[in-house]
């Protein structure tokens, strides 16, 4: 049959996507899990004296917060923008621009292992490449999701779950680098060069998309609708408005639908950012100043953050979004979904009062290892399940031709949750 949707052939749109996922969070989470390098070069000052060395203690000590802050406000910036300038530049433009600048971004990280430089000038130049990643990431990431949600259900779980393999990914390379036991220059170089090969893979995924029958049948078919509603809102200007304000009431009907679109799926667009907000309040700002009281010194204590805190996360954190390809519970319209949101607010208490240091205010009550095990399993997988159910849950609300549009409201509404307990996390931090 002629109008008879064509088959994903051996799943490779759905496995692009996949990889397009990973793409774009792999260069935050990179720069992440890259603690240990990040603080041997604030730390390598040449001749110190009282007041180098308290400066370069603090540059150690902010490090965290201020990537965090310089990771969210531009992706939540960007995200706004992209969710209202998606319509006037093109998707191929915004996401294949947004994967080179992140790789030229990649390539002078790499170059900049192998030199020397200032502690000052290495942290502001480190942050710089922080804001521009993920501003990058946020026009990437918006447009991601609105070219998911244009396809079949379904399309939209490889890239939460893409996402989430991204840290996992991450913390692995990190925890190879370490136990390969080569120096710690040469580790990171690696480190960041696989980085570009992954980011390299992606662009050539995204490359290879629109040469695939399946995707391109489902782009078609979407340019069509918003056609057929433009002619039927001039239809209404003209019938409605003999003066000739066709360009007013244009502007007045793209707000309303705006709006309109929002009325439809708020609830999940606050839950999104409500779920974001929380797991960015603790990681990794809180998670990965907690310490092992099991060992003194030895292999544990060398790979507790490396393991505990930030692959047990992330592998958590992808198992929860990849479990909403075969479970959907519960559903779109339970209000037991935004309930059990909101019960995650108690691991911000749990994680203060487990071995975070330094500490000056509260006590530890959760000092043993297992506890902060437990804790970061139990927080990574109810993060990861959850905000994808709401991601997947968007694209149902809404008509066909408002899916792109709905997409760029849930990816701004995921930024502002990661904005929020980016800011937030300074305070937490504070109180401990």
């Amino acid at each position: 049959m002629a109008g008879e949707a064509p088959k994903d052939k051996f799943k490779a749109v759905w496995l692009i996507l996949f990889m397009l996922g990973l793409g774009t969070l792999l260069p935050w989470n990179f720069f992440m899990t890259a603690t240990m390098y990040f603080n041997h070069r604030l730390a390598d000052l040449t001749p110190a004296n009282v007041t180098v060395e308290e400066s370069r203690n603090a540059l150690q000590a902010k490090f965290n917060n201020a990537m965090t802050l310089c990771a969210m406000i531009p992706l939540l910036i960007f995200t706004c923008l992209t969710s209202i300038l998606h319509q006037r530049i093109p998707q191929k433009i915004r996401i294949l621009g947004s994967l080179v600048a992140i790789l030229v971004v990649f390539c002078v990280t790499a170059l900049f292992v192998k030199l020397a430089v200032n502690p000052v000038a290495f942290f502001v130049i480190t942050m710089i490449k922080i804001i521009i990643i993920n501003a990058f990431g946020a026009i990437l990431q918006g447009s991601l999701f609105g070219m998911a949600g244009v396809l079949p259900d379904g399309y939209t779980t490889p890239v939460m779950s893409g996402q989430g393999l991204a840290g996992t990914f991450a913390a692995l390379a990190m925890i190879l680098a370490i136990a390969s036991g080569s120096d710690l220059m040469d580790c990171a170089f690696g480190y960041f060069i696989t980085a570009c090969i992954v980011i390299t893979l992606a662009t050539v995924s995204y490359i290879i998309l629109p040469n695939l029958e399946f995707y391109r049948y489902y782009m078609e078919k979407n340019q069509k609708d918003p056609a057929l509603e433009e002619e039927k809102k001039i239809q209404l200007i003209k019938n409605g408005d003999s003066s000739g304000g066709m360009s007013t009431g244009g502007e007045v009907r793209k707000n309303l639908s705006l709006l309109s679109i929002f009325k439809k799926i708020w609830v999940m667009a606050l839950s999104v950012c409500f779920s974001f907000t929380v797991t960015i309040c603790t990681f990794p700002a809180i998670a990965v100043d907690i310490t092992s009281t099991i060992a003194d010194g030895g292999l544990w204590e060398k790979y507790f953050i490396p393991v505990s805190c930030f692959l047990l996360f992330n592998l958590f954190d992808w198992s929860g979004r990849s479990l909403t390809a075969v479970c959907s519970w519960p559903g779109k319209d339970s209000k037991l979904l935004p309930a059990l949101l909101l019960t995650r607010l108690i691991f911000i208490p749990l994680f203060m009062l487990c071995n975070v240091q330094p500490r000056y205010r509260m006590p530890v009550i959760f000092s043993h290892d297992a506890w902060f095990i437990i804790f970061i399993i139990l927080f990574a997988f109810s993060s990861g399940y959850l905000s994808s159910l709401c991601m997947c849950f968007y694209s149902k609300l809404v008509d066909t031709h408002e899916v792109e549009t709905a997409g760029a409201i849930m990816t701004f509404f995921m930024s502002l949750g990661l904005a929020l307990g980016a800011s937030f996390s300074f305070f937490f931090r504070w109180l401990i």
